[in-house]
């Protein structure tokens, strides 16, 4: 076992798995945020079935494993369409990048709805009493606020999407995880092969966490500024 030798041989291929892993992660999470933002507000509406409509999906998708939301994107969908359009299909990245956004618009649905209920009441209730109307006070006093509160839950949610992309390698996705099989399958090097793989998560998920120290520094400042 020379991981000088691994080092040298997989980082080429494990890079390009690498770059699907940094892109069908960024695409998910601006996605599953604005899905998360709507059914968020889905959720907190007067009208029951909208409620419904919000609470079903957050429901099925938390309550079922991401591996087989994969299979059913992957798998059955195209096989339902294929009986009207025999010659449908879905890449192997349109089926990840649609479940793990779906996946990550359902908890930032909770998560948004987490801030917004922090959210002092009275401060809504001043906000009405100054003249503004209820989408007024959600757009300039609840949501900045919600979102200040909200953002370590996010970087959570988005350290787990990125981890998350490695069960996409079983529907044939060309991420980090399944280049590394690749290499694997000719080289036998499966410890160096891992390790390394497992340094690219930690660097990728450490740049992210240093990204949300700073942000909340910065919250933190504004606050203390403001007071």
């Amino acid at each position: 076992m020379d991981f000088l030798t691994t080092i040298n041989e997989a980082t080429p291929l494990l890079l390009q798995g690498l770059k699907i892993t940094v892109m069908i992660s960024v695409m998910s999470i601006v996605i599953g945020i604005v899905i998360g933002f709507f059914s968020c507000l889905l959720g907190l509406s007067k009208y029951r079935p909208l409620r419904a409509i919000s609470g079903v999906y957050v429901w099925i998708v938390r309550g079922t494993p991401m591996i087989v939301q994969a299979f059913i994107v992957y798998f059955g969908f195209p096989q339902l369409i294929q009986m009207l359009t025999p010659d449908f299909r879905l890449s192997a990245f349109t089926a990840g990048l649609i479940t793990l956004s779906l996946n990550a618009g359902a908890y930032l649905s909770e998560v948004f709805r987490g801030g917004i209920a922090a959210v002092d009441k009275g401060q809504a209730e001043a906000a009405r009493s100054l003249g503004l109307n209820s989408s007024q006070t959600m757009i300039k006093v609840v949501l900045p606020q919600a979102i200040k509160i909200a953002i370590p839950s996010m970087v959570n949610q988005f350290i787990i999407i990125v981890k998350d992309t490695s069960i996409l390698s079983v529907i044939g996705l060309a991420d980090l995880v399944n280049k590394a099989k690749v290499y694997v399958g000719a080289s036998y090097q499966f410890f160096a092969t891992y390790i390394l793989v497992a340094v690219y998560y930690l660097v990728i998920i450490s740049a992210l966490m240093l990204i949300s120290k700073y942000v909340e520094k910065k919250f933190n400042y504004e606050r203390k500024d403001k007071y």
